[in-house]
Parts: structure tokens; sequence; C-alpha cells
């Protein structure tokens, strides 16, 4: 540790360690709108996410008003599966309350950066110590507000503190830039999908005829799946929880609703469409069950893999599957599932004249091309940020060591 730091615990550098409560009546007591109430599920490392995020009223509020979130505060979840991530919340949000399961921690200001706090407190040793902690208990996993109070943090002086939170932030925000272009780029598909295949705006003053989709354009005609794209699946191999656990690395793991784990070896090397081929999410589509599938990765038996015959016909799978009613394609009444053959019949309205076809499936390419080099980018600012996180928060190097690195990067990858 340089001699210019100095270890501190977290209550002699804060003015308010906490947590809140649920309102009387659960779930049930939530409103449609109103004061957001943080819960753990909200609370992900390096980010807020809104999905879940509940409401409650002002009288409710009042009641956890020694809660209340304010600019700058970082959250930490105590309890439960999630514990020990770490994030702030935007100020669009506020004013927020949390419930049991999420702690307030806020900076004094005077000694400690806010964002510094949130950066160390997700740093891997700190964090690794924390999860020590939360498991120590004789039951759930749980943080205490004392185990709060009392770890330690290593700090240098106020201002190097916020230089090392300025340049994490700028990485930070870079990747949060990206994904919401990804956003508005996936938006943008959807609407191009539904004004082509939906509402055939193109083709709207024409002749249309009777299919067994509805009606569709004169020169149009009804392929299956089967005719669009090359199925996979022979080549899945599930892996068990603990084969995973021998073999953590960088490749993705997917199963039915996306990545869930990193192992050490890959399958697919190239872009593909997976489709949940079993689980409840198929009924309720909490998240999409089509999504695409880019570069090194494995696939377990839970998902479908296709690859489409040409260029652009993934994405054209992805935007039908999420806009299409799937009851009639799924078999069981406990567990949801869609088989292959279900999966292959589906059919899709398309043109006949290969003209129309290549304007189509080239606008889908164009968007899906623009996505994948967005993600390109997070993944090379994600590992610096993981690369710099440790030793910039231990001091193990100094910040002026990789600025002109950072900087580099990070104006290449907004290019």
């Amino acid at each position: 540790m340089p001699n210019n730091w100095k270890k501190c615990k977290l209550s002699e550098i804060t003015t308010k360690i906490g947590s809140g409560a649920t309102p009387r009546g659960g779930k049930g007591a939530y409103k449609e709108s109103g004061i957001s109430l943080i819960r753990s599920q909200n609370v992900l490392n390096f980010k807020f996410s809104v999905r879940g995020l509940a409401f409650i009223d002002e009288d409710q509020a009042d009641k956890l008003k020694n809660v209340i979130i304010e600019e700058n505060d970082v959250l930490l979840n105590i309890t439960g599966d999630s514990v020990a991530r770490v994030c702030s919340v935007p100020n669009e949000y506020l004013p927020a309350r949390v419930n049991q399961h999420v702690a307030i921690i806020r900076a004094n200001n005077n000694q400690l950066d806010s964002d510094f706090l949130k950066f160390a407190l997700l740093e891997k040793s700190n964090k690794d110590l924390l999860l020590a902690l939360a498991s120590a208990g004789a039951t759930r996993n749980a943080i205490t507000k004392s185990m709060i109070e009392d770890f330690e943090l290593k700090l240098p002086p106020l201002p190097e503190q916020k230089a090392i939170a300025n340049i994490l932030s700028a990485i930070d925000d870079k990747i949060e830039n990206n994904l919401a272009t990804n956003k508005t780029l996936e938006e943008m598909a959807m609407a191009f999908y539904k004004h082509w295949f939906v509402d055939f705006g193109p083709f709207q003053d024409g002749e249309f005829i009777e299919s067994e989709l509805g009606r569709i354009p004169k020169g149009w005609e009804v392929k299956r799946l089967n005719d669009l794209a090359h199925i996979l699946n022979s080549k899945r191999v599930p892996l068990s929880t603990g084969q995973r656990s021998t073999r953590k690395g960088e490749y993705p793991y997917y199963g039915a609703s996306g990545i869930i784990d990193n192992i050490d070896d890959f399958i697919f090397d190239g872009e593909y469409v997976i489709i949940s081929e079993d689980g409840e999410n198929l009924r309720s589509r909490k998240t999409p069950i089509g999504f695409s599938a880019v570069g090194k990765f494995w696939v377990n038996n839970h998902a479908h893999i296709l690859e489409g015959i040409q260029n652009g016909i993934n994405k054209l799978i992805i935007c039908h599957i999420a806009q299409m009613d799937m009851n009639p394609y799924l078999t069981g009444a406990v567990q949801p599932k869609l088989n292959k053959n279900n999966l292959l019949s589906i059919g899709i309205a398309m043109p006949k004249e290969d003209s129309i076809i290549q304007e189509v499936l080239s606008e889908f390419y164009s968007i899906s091309r623009l996505i994948f080099s967005n993600e390109d980018k997070n993944q090379t600012l994600t590992k610096l940020r993981d690369t710099l996180l440790p030793k910039l928060i231990s001091g193990e190097v100094r910040l002026k060591e990789f600025r002109e690195q950072v900087e580099n990067v990070i104006t290449n990858t907004v290019k």
C-alpha cells in the first residue's frame, strides 16, 4: 500500500449505513407509480436495473423516511443469493427508499468519494471478503450492519480517489452508452420487421391473398423455419453445475434464458440464434425467448441453436419469434416445452421475389453488424475496467501509469 494511503473502517468515513423494510402488506401494497422502492433485484454489479422496480405511496414512504436514498448513495445487497452486489441509483429514480435486503452506504464527502467507494466494494478481493462474511451465518447469506461498519478499505487521499473513480466511471459510461445505442438499434429492427412483415407497409396498395397465417401480399409465400435456418441441436453438450465449477473460463455458457456461466472451452464459433426449448418463460415471456449469440460459446440442451442460411435471417427470426404467440407450439402442462419439430414448423410470410428478400435481409444484417460492433467494444471496455479495478483500488499501480492507455481505448471504442 502506498505511504500516503491509509486503512479505514467504513464507520469512520461514512455518515449513514442502514437498510429499510417492506411496507405492511408486502407486494400487495405496491402501487402502479409513486416513490421508488429499491429491492435486491434492482441492485446489479456496476449497474442499477429497473426490472421489477416497485413503487410505494407517500404514506408508506413516510414510514421509511430513515432510509431515503440520496444522490450518490451506494447500495449494497445484504441478504440472499445476490448478497454483496453493489451499485448506485440514477437520479431519475429518486426520491426512493430501500427494503430490508438492501443497505444504504453514504460517504462522508470530506473523506471518501462515493464513486470510489462503489468501485472499492466491487473490487474482487473486497467482494470476496464480503461474500465470506455473508456465508459465515448459520442459515442464509447475510451481511449485518456491524459487518459493514467494521469493513476496512485502503484509502488514498481524496483527490486521488476522485481521479481513480473518474477514469473507471468514464469506462462505465461508455459501456452504458453502447448498451443504450444497442437498445435503440433493437427497437429499429423490430419497427422495420413490423413495417414489412406485420403491416406489409410497402404493399398496402397491392393485392392480398389468403394464407394459413392470414392475409399476405400477392407474390408472398409461407416459409418454415426449417427452410430458413439450419438447426444444430446435435452439437449441444450439457454440463452440470459441478462440472462447470471445475472449468471456469472466458467462454459464455448458454441455457434457455441466456448466459448462465462462463467456462474454459467452446462448441460454437460464429453468429447464431438461440431459442428457449423449455421453461416457464416460454409462456410468461418475462425475458426474450430468442436472442443472438455471437463469437465463441457453449450451449446446453435447454436451448435450440439455429444458423440462418444467409446474412440477415438470424435477426428476422429473432424479431418474428419476439412478436408471435408461441402457445400453439408448446407442449407440457406443468413444464412448457418447445420441441424441435414444432419450432421448425413455425411459419413466416416471405416475398417470393429474390431482389425484395435481399433488400430486407440487407437491412436486418446492417443493424446486426452495428449491434455486434458495440458488443465487441463493450467486451474491450469491460476487460480494461476489470484489469484496472483491482490494481487501482489496491494501490498496486498509480493512475498516471494507465491514463494514456485508458484514454486511447475509450477514444477508439466510440468511433
